[in-house]
């Protein structure tokens, strides 16, 4: 090598290095959060993986606007960076939620009369994503709940939870001579532990004391169980939720697994200690511009107790539209909902979806065998159609009706209300 070669050899090298250092150097100088008119930007800047000082990573940074939509004060988020001398700024959009939301909720009873639920919760407490509300329910008698759930009350990764309930319900009991109504009351005192361990993963660790009631009002009669009789119940909870679901405001893709496990200890016989568990399966898919296909699958099991208190109900409101109100109940189940939303009108707050959908379900009968879920009498198919009214500017604000009609032996059908997406 020359003398010249050298030189631009020494040259080229220190210009490399330059560059390297120059762009090795080039930081975080500043978060700015934008249109978060209640939602404290000292939260939000709380909870975002990026920090000042950091090195610009675009990968956190698309972590932090999947990790923003999940919030319940926030419709939409997305990012911007700017060159700032020889750093960075990044400005996070944060289009906000209304999130105080009224519960109003009209349904008929099994027997006829009409059961009325009235509530409000304040999701974003104190600017700061806190959930605190209550409802009053009056269905045949009277019922409270009071929930305070707030996942970043210590720092970004760990939260609490605080529930009190006093539930009282009409609840059909299943003997074997027939079905008797009671009058069951549930009294319920929980805390819960919220550990969010990064974007993808979460556990809640906790437990409730709770007392429950029952008294006979009518029906069968059996000797095994009695008309009247009060019993004290502590319950141990785990849950753990992977999500990987991505929001675009009524539009979700993405999977989620949620697994509940509980165990329950009882004071009395009557209702014996036992434990359960269910997981949640979900799965979305965007189809084309306007078309979302959403999926369900709970499995579960518990303790195979051959008792009329098993603890998986077959109910309108939670697994199969149409079926009823808790018209059978289980040790075991395994229910499928899958359904397409197409949208038909999409304005800047407003959207309407129509929805096609099939839920199937059995259930393995109280101290049965695992044979219980190919029993046709177990077996119900009930597809359907549906409406959604959803406001893109209030949290959770979907008003859902749907109509399922049931296609299997002894099915029925009819129509099911209510807040918030099905699943």
């Amino acid at each position: 090598m020359n003398k010249k070669n050298g030189v631009m050899f020494v040259l080229f090298t220190l210009m490399f290095l330059f560059k390297v250092f120059n762009a090795l150097s080039q930081n975080i100088s500043e978060i700015v959060f934008q249109e978060n008119k209640k939602t404290k930007s000292s939260f939000l800047n709380k909870i975002v993986e990026v920090e000042v000082g950091q090195k610009l990573d675009s990968i956190k940074l698309l972590d932090d606007v999947k990790r923003l939509k999940r919030l319940p004060s926030c419709s939409h988020a997305y990012f911007q960076v700017h060159k700032k001398g020889s750093n960075y700024k990044v400005v996070y959009g944060f289009q906000e939620n209304f999130t105080i939301i009224p519960t109003v909720n009209f349904y008929n009873t099994n027997n006829g009369e009409l059961a009325v639920q009235l509530g409000a919760y304040e999701y974003n407490f104190l600017g700061r994503n806190i959930t605190l509300g209550g409802l009053f329910q009056h269905d045949i008698f009277n019922s409270v709940a009071v929930n305070f759930r707030a996942p970043q009350l210590f720092n970004k990764s760990l939260g609490l939870t605080l529930n009190y309930t006093n539930i009282t319900t009409r609840e059909p009991v299943f003997l074997d001579n027939g079905t008797a109504d009671y009058r069951y009351n549930n009294v319920s005192y929980e805390l819960l532990a919220l550990w969010q361990i990064n974007l993808k993963h979460r556990l809640e660790l906790g437990g409730s004391f709770f007392t429950e009631d029952y008294e006979y009002i009518e029906g069968a009669i059996s000797e095994e169980v009695p008309q009247n009789f009060k019993v004290n119940k502590n319950l141990f909870k785990l849950i753990y939720d992977y999500n990987n679901l991505n929001f675009y405001y009524q539009y979700v893709s993405g999977f989620r697994s949620v697994f509940n496990f509980q165990y329950v200890i009882s004071t009395d016989n009557v209702l014996p200690s036992f434990s359960i568990f269910f997981n949640d399966f979900f799965y979305y898919k965007r189809i084309s511009t306007k078309g979302n296909w959403a999926n369900r699958l709970r499995v579960g099991l518990a303790t195979n107790d051959d008792s009329p208190f098993a603890p998986f109900a077959v109910d309108n409101n939670l697994n199969v539209r149409g079926v009823g109100n808790t018209i059978d109940r289980g040790t075991g189940v395994v229910v499928l909902n899958t359904e397409y939303r197409h949208t038909l009108v999409d304005k800047k707050w407003f959207s309407i979806q129509s929805n096609v959908f099939i839920d199937a379900g059995s259930w393995r009968n109280p101290g049965g065998e695992f044979d219980d879920f190919g029993n046709s009498q177990n077996f119900r198919v009930y597809p359907g159609v549906g409406f959604r009214f959803i406001h893109k500017r209030i949290f959770n604000a979907v008003v859902r009706i749907d109509y399922g009609y049931g296609i299997t032996e002894d099915s029925t059908n009819g129509f099911v209300f209510g807040i918030g997406q099905y699943f």
